[in-house]
């Protein structure tokens, strides 16, 4: 089968890497694009990709969920990192905006839009697609990046609205599907209105998935992001496997 890119995991906070590269690897995941959150992700991203080099590809972001444990140096810090070290990676994220109550007691909807703006100034500038966080928030993402005339942008484990789906799909933004697949009605949905040209994979490791069993994530898990997404799709997993691998070459310029 054609190598399987996972799109979107947090390699920085697998416990055991090595092995969970070495299971990735014997099932088939080609690449993995690993995301920072903050300034110590950012730098692990980077060390990783340079000792992986041609296997795992960094990107620098600031999550929203971390914005409420920064001063304004330290924000301003996360920011100057991005910014000088955004030529070694592959895309900006994983950054956007949370909605959820719990994030907002933390970092304002105000504060969150104007970092994300800020942030997506820097993707703009050094032409580098971007990884979107968009928890309860998804109109408001798809306008700032619109405002911000951001071309390449994937919704990361996308849940929101059909009608922003269909918004940002018509805008030619991507969406990708995570193991959740399996059983997460709205994320189900999703996929199965993307058109194949917009549709990548990812694990978003290492999450927990499942509902009556549960497990933690791991890279090798794209392998159940394609599997649910192509019944969804009623493809054979070969053809949607070489659809979405191509699509994130494309789309990181791998």
């Amino acid at each position: 089968m054609t190598g399987l890119i996972d799109t979107h995991a947090h390699l920085d906070e697998i416990e055991d890497l090595p092995l969970a590269i070495t299971n990735a690897r014997s099932n088939g995941v080609k690449a993995i694009i690993a995301v920072g959150q903050d300034l110590k992700s950012n730098r692990r991203v980077l060390e990783l990709a340079s000792e992986y080099r041609g296997f795992i590809y960094a990107a620098l972001g600031l999550h929203p969920w971390s914005l409420g444990n920064l001063d304004t140096s330290q924000l301003q810090e996360n920011m100057d990192f991005i910014s000088d070290n955004i030529e070694n990676a592959v895309a900006l994220g994983e950054v956007g905006l949370d909605y959820d109550k719990r994030v907002l007691k933390g970092a304002s909807k105000a504060v969150q839009q104007e970092v994300l703006s800020s942030l997506l100034k820097i993707a703009s500038a050094h032409n580098k697609p971007v990884s979107l966080h968009s928890r309860y928030a998804w109109k408001d993402c798809l306008q700032t990046i619109r405002d911000m005339g951001i071309g390449k942008v994937v919704f990361h484990w996308y849940t929101g609205f059909s009608s922003t789906l269909s918004e940002l799909l018509a805008a030619g933004y991507y969406i990708s599907a995570t193991p959740a697949a399996e059983y997460h009605d709205e994320h189900r949905r999703a996929i199965k209105e993307a058109p194949f040209e917009l549709l990548m994979l990812e694990t978003d490791c290492p999450v927990h998935y499942g509902r009556e069993i549960r497990y933690r994530s791991s890279p090798s898990d794209v392998v159940r992001s394609l599997r649910a997404a192509a019944l969804l799709k009623d493809v054979n997993e070969e053809q949607l496997a070489q659809t979405t691998t191509d699509n994130a070459c494309r789309f990181f310029d791998l």
